[in-house]
């Protein structure tokens, strides 16, 4: 029970960070862009380069860590894709901390029953 708390917990923090974070950021080309089916070259062509490109561990797939910065501030920024390289999640934390809450999110011990992304 206190894994799925914690999961629970977790989810939420990050998605209140997601909430606040898209108001400060929303006009960055990444944040604003970015949707649901590009391509990776898509990606790459408003975003650039990503920072670092890491296998997905969850779902087969790929993820790219950028790096906003906003008024001389920073925050992390990830864009998931799927097995055939079209996006199909972009957040604002890296790409290990989303697979360690999908991870979390499928354990049994959740309380979800499997699921998870």
């Amino acid at each position: 029970m206190s894994t799925a708390l914690f999961t629970l917990i977790a989810m939420l923090c990050a998605l209140t960070g997601c909430s606040s974070n898209s108001q400060v950021y929303r006009d960055q080309p990444l944040v604003a862009k970015v949707e649901t089916g590009m391509s990776k070259d898509q990606v790459q062509q408003i975003g650039g380069k990503p920072l670092a490109i890491s296998d997905r561990t969850v779902e087969l797939g790929t993820c790219f860590d950028y790096m906003l910065t906003q008024a001389g501030q920073k925050q992390t920024f990830n864009v998931s894709f799927d097995g055939n390289g079209k996006v199909d999640h972009k957040s604002f934390m890296t790409c290990a901390e989303w697979s360690r809450i999908q991870q979390k999110a499928r354990e049994p011990s959740s309380g979800g029953g499997g699921g998870g992304y």
